[in-house]
């Protein structure tokens, strides 16, 4: 065959994938600052999977879409397995994932996907009698359009509590640029050609610091009866918290609410991460609406459409008064934070707000900027800006230098915190806060 008539026979051939996929779609809808979505899969189990056991569904894990992968613009990760390695907070019986092309300029063909619990912490190698290939409104192939996303068809596969579980995607086409996690504090995996079935790690000889296109594994569990979904910025994405060791503050809180369940007044939840680092609560990045979309434009997407949702947490606000050029009014904070719960309410959700922590010797910190972060968390502490709140002012600074964190919770930036830190931030965290309806107003 010539190397003309390949070319010819591979756009042929993708043509008909584009078509067949397109007509599997149920429907496509804007909404939430997410741009079209494809939801093709309703909690179906895949056709060639077990009946679904009984239990509830919810979020086992999540990244939000922060931004395109710069060197992808043109290709993609065509003709390359992607593994994504995440980590389960919840076990369950059954599993769906969400890939998303949000910041894609052409659709994304994926052409075989798969989903395994990780043979060890740490791996690209799948333990072999967990691989499962997944299906997406019936199909193995899926095509998400630009600015889209699409959940796939529920499979049936025990994923164990605190497991990893490798997600691994392949593409043969061009669809830069990728859409991607940049600060995911995991090592994911590459390999060359479709090697999304190997259990072995050998072919996945390239690592990866991110998560690219994957934003979601859902589960069917009987561990929880609801998910808790933390918006914030990089002091809840963990970038400075250990690589591969889940050491962030909402997988210690994950972790407590686990232990803790159904104990006293503890709800049984799951807790999903939607940080991204340099959020802001009202402006986009200054690199643009691309990188970085704020906590208002992002709440539909990354909050209000997981799954099966019963309360916010949101840390967010310092980046607002570090990143502002002028010195930020304290009320245009509090009045945007007060939005996101005004929306919140009016999904049912309760929403526990946190305190603004110190950052003197950090290189932005301003006496001004200062004064600006104590009287936001004034207003939190008076309670006229969330339901209820966690104060990680107070847990976190020096009690000799309140300006400061103290020593050892300081990751050495004077802004995030160690590792002792975020534990600290989960350690104070009052489980029972989750708890309950939210308020007609605030």
């Amino acid at each position: 065959m010539t190397k003309r008539h390949g070319h010819g026979l591979l756009a042929a051939v993708l043509t008909v994938v584009v078509v067949l996929s397109t007509a599997i779609y149920l429907g496509v809808e804007a909404g939430g600052g997410s741009g079209a979505r494809a939801d093709v899969a309703g909690g179906r189990t895949s056709q060639n999977a077990a009946p679904a056991s009984t239990g509830t569904w919810v979020g086992a894990w999540s990244a939000s879409p922060a931004g395109p992968e710069p060197g992808t613009e043109s290709s993609g990760l065509a003709g390359r397995s992607v593994r994504n390695v995440v980590h389960a907070a919840v076990g369950g019986t059954s599993a769906r994932i969400t890939l998303s092309n949000l910041y894609g300029q052409q659709p994304l063909v994926v052409t075989h996907a798969t989903i395994a619990v990780a043979a060890t912490a740490n791996t690209a190698a799948a333990t072999p009698d967990t691989m499962r290939r997944l299906t997406f409104g019936g199909a193995t192939t899926v095509v998400i359009p630009s600015g889209g996303q699409v959940r796939s068809d529920a499979v049936r596969v025990r994923i164990p509590h605190g497991a990893d579980v490798l997600v691994t995607t392949y593409s043969p086409a061009p669809s830069g640029p990728v859409t991607y996690h940049p600060r995911a504090r995991q090592i994911s995996y590459v390999a060359t050609g479709d090697r999304t079935q190997d259990v072995s790690a050998t072919p996945y000889t390239g690592r990866s610091s991110y998560w690219r296109y994957l934003t979601a594994l859902d589960v069917l569990s009987d561990e929880a009866t609801g998910t808790v979904v933390v918006l914030g910025d990089s002091l809840t994405d963990g970038v400075t918290s250990t690589v591969g060791a889940n050491r962030r503050w909402t997988d210690v809180l994950s972790e407590r609410l686990h232990a803790s369940a159904g104990s006293g007044d503890t709800p049984r939840y799951s807790v999903v991460n939607q940080g991204i680092s340099g959020n802001q609560v009202l402006a986009e990045s200054s690199g643009g609406p691309a990188d970085s979309p704020s906590g208002l434009s992002r709440f539909g997407r990354d909050v209000l459409d997981r799954t099966n949702v019963r309360a916010v947490v949101i840390d967010l606000g310092v980046n607002d008064i570090l990143r502002n050029p002028n010195q930020v009014d304290p009320r245009s904070v509090t009045d945007g934070l007060r939005i996101l719960v005004r929306r919140a309410h009016a999904h049912g959700l309760r929403v526990v707000g946190a305190t603004l922590m110190p950052f003197q010797g950090h290189r932005g910190y301003t006496d001004a900027r200062d004064a600006v972060r104590q009287a936001v968390n004034a207003e939190i502490r008076a309670g006229k800006v969330y339901d209820a709140f966690v104060d990680f002012d107070v847990a976190l600074r020096d009690p000799y230098d309140p300006r400061r964190l103290r020593a050892d919770y300081d990751s050495g930036d004077h802004l995030h915190p160690s590792d002792r830190g975020f534990r600290r931030m989960a350690d104070v965290f009052e489980l029972k806060d989750l708890s309950g309806s939210a308020p007609a107003e605030l």
